[in-house]
């Protein structure tokens, strides 16, 4: 019986389980998206939003808290100084899951975990939208230069 046993095993051992859900927040806040399995997601979202709330608090305790879980220092400072200030009157909610489907390899129901409200989604949507525009306009340019161009003389032998 799991009676009081909180949290998802995921199947791995206790460090292994640990080193995989600082990787997954660590990415979450350097990335502010991240794409994996749904029961790795709902792991780590708790946790995420748990680092987001010491992001919120700003003390040196709060900051020295972050520090022992990120695995990197950019995490920390990106924290602290661009993610936490966004929910600065938000009491909780900070992350959304939205179901992508399933792997092709193995099957498995994938999600993508993100932060609410990221100007840094926005920014990458512009710039694909842009890239796509300038392919588009690449493709018309050259339809319109084939058909200017003369046919191709046959030669007679």
């Amino acid at each position: 019986m799991r009676h009081r046993n909180y949290g998802r095993k995921l199947s791995r051992n206790t460090s292994h389980r640990r080193a995989l859900l600082r990787n997954l927040v660590t990415s979450l806040i350097l990335e502010e998206r991240i794409e994996t399995t749904v029961a790795k997601a709902k792991a780590a979202r708790g946790l995420a939003e748990e680092m987001i709330t010491l992001g919120k608090r700003g003390d040196l305790h709060a900051r020295r808290l972050a520090a022992a879980y990120f695995l990197s220092a950019v995490a920390v400072k990106k924290l602290f100084e661009d993610v936490a200030p966004r929910y600065r009157e938000r009491n909780g909610g900070y992350t959304r899951l939205i179901h992508t489907g399933w792997r092709k390899g193995d099957g498995a129901d994938t999600a993508v975990l993100e932060l609410i409200g990221t100007q840094v989604l926005s920014q990458r949507a512009e710039a694909r939208a842009k890239r796509i525009e300038r392919r588009r306009k690449a493709a018309e340019e050259a339809q319109e230069a084939e058909k200017k161009a003369p046919p191709p003389e046959e030669k007679e032998e």
